[in-house]
């Protein structure tokens, strides 16, 4: 789950990381009086939505040589001004897409006065099963296009949870970032309190870009992207209230209810499929021959007949779907729930674009009877090599 930026400050700020002043703003009006509240003169008007590349970023409604998502002002009207161009557009980034995001949320900040940009991130490493900090010179910047271009500037180091964050990792940081002085012994606390909010809150990615060192020797978190482990949200109420549901996917959203794995992707077939990795080789297959997956979708282990006619629904709500895939090998999941799903949601929503059903497994000569008795225009499948031929030649067929 992921979380706005003045939200990730606000938890920062509880395990005493250091971040600036501001507030939050769903209107103009209430833009203005958060910013009466900062010191100034200087404020910075921030577009809140899921997504980095804020800054870059282009509104669609707005001219092509308009500002991004994240301005300056020197004034309260100059405050004013930004949030009313700002707030009700769509603003699109290298993250968002094409579509864009449309802007509900301003945060209204304190400006700073910036000696020097860096970068930080913690996230879990696999390869050591740590949780470990990517730290580089380069803030600010696309920190992918530094990996790439001058990997040398990015340096990365775990963390052993049976110590935690250690003195010396502190002295990595300020060696890495070229701190002195009183900036230097800054970055041992401000690495420990981040690592601390990181593990008690179940973090998954902690990213501050860029991390500041202020005109009076002060690091400082200028920006928080932060996501959440789902998986460990039931032991945070408080993270939960956080939830933004108008920056989800409404696909997404709807299969989370039913405890569905649900991605949107912008193919034309759509796959229903239980177990992540039968998921991936079908949705690999279906590019093979030519296609490309409307969504990845695994319905899991012990689905129900509930659950699988909402994942039926779900995959038939996206218009650009022209096929329909379903992908079922019954382990512990049986072939008969399978088809009695799919009869059910087909006799309700409707089937107006082809769909394939490849079934194997525990009752498959059940399922298969089902839905061959049922009456429905469904293209029954042999194989999974034969069930991604026949979607792939049905989608073409109909184009």
């Amino acid at each position: 789950m992921n979380i706005h930026e003045y939200q990730g400050k606000a938890v920062l700020k509880e395990f005493g990381a250091p971040v600036s002043a501001g507030y939050p703003a769903l209107s103009v009006a209430e833009a203005v009086e958060a910013a009466k509240k900062l010191p100034g003169p200087l404020y910075v008007v921030k577009s809140q939505i899921h997504a980095g590349g804020r800054g870059k970023g282009k509104f669609k409604e707005l001219p092509a040589d308009a500002k991004g998502g994240v301005r300056l002002a020197k004034s309260v009207a100059e405050v004013e001004a930004h949030a009313k161009e700002m707030l009700g557009n769509t603003l699109v980034t290298i993250q968002t897409g094409p579509a864009g995001k449309q802007v509900n949320r301003l945060y209204i900040e304190d400006g700073s006065d910036i000696e020097k940009e860096f970068y930080l991130s913690i996230l879990v490493d696999r390869a050591t099963s740590c949780v470990s900090f990517v730290i580089s010179t380069e803030g600010g910047m696309d920190i992918e296009a530094v990996a790439h271009d001058t990997p040398e500037k990015i340096v990365t180091f775990a963390v052993d949870p049976a110590t935690g964050v250690m003195p010396h990792h502190g002295r990595t940081v300020a060696k890495t970032l070229n701190l002195k002085g009183e900036a230097a012994k800054q970055s041992g606390p401000l690495i420990a309190n981040l690592y601390k909010a990181f593990v008690e809150k179940d973090m998954a990615m902690l990213e501050i870009n860029p991390l500041i060192l202020t005109t009076a020797g002060q690091l400082k978190c200028l920006d928080a992207k932060i996501s959440f482990d789902s998986n460990a949200l039931y032991r945070h109420a408080d993270i939960m209230a956080l939830r933004d549901e108008t920056e989800e996917d409404k696909a997404e959203l709807e299969a989370s209810k039913y405890d569905l794995n649900y991605i949107t992707l912008d193919g034309t077939i759509g796959c229903m499929v239980n177990g992540a990795g039968l998921a991936m080789a079908t949705m690999d297959i279906i590019k093979l021959y030519g296609e490309s997956p409307a969504n990845f979708l695994d319905v899991g282990g012990s689905a129900s007949k509930e659950k699988v006619t909402a994942a039926f629904k779900i995959i038939t709500s996206d218009p650009s779907v022209k096929g329909i895939l379903i992908n079922i090998f019954g382990g512990i999941m049986r072939c008969d729930i399978i088809a009695e799903g799919v009869i059910a949601a087909v006799k309700e929503v409707g089937l107006k674009v082809p769909l394939v059903v490849r079934l194997e497994g525990t009752n498959v000569d059940l399922g298969k009877k089902i839905i061959s008795e049922s009456g429905l225009n469904v293209i029954p499948a042999d194989d999974l090599d034969d069930a991604a031929q026949k979607i792939v030649k049905a989608v073409k067929g109909s184009a």
